[in-house]
């Protein structure tokens, strides 16, 4: 199972709001899908780092 709570405390850490994720190309129903813990493409988890400034273990956890 995904999990997408390192990206929400990565966020936090780094100042980042959902709003900027909005204006750099996340789309709402990204986000949706992220706070629902449900599948994103790769392209989406590129993007988030990029604009984050984070690794792919700042953004996701796979858990049983």
């Amino acid at each position: 199972m995904y999990d997408y709570s390192p990206l929400w405390e990565t966020m936090e850490a780094k100042g980042v709001t959902q709003y900027q994720l909005l204006k750099s190309g996340i789309d709402n129903k990204t986000l949706d899908s992220l706070k629902k813990n449900k599948n994103i493409t790769m392209v989406t988890l590129e993007k988030l780092c990029k604009i984050v400034g984070c690794t792919p273990n700042d953004i996701v956890r796979f858990t049983d």
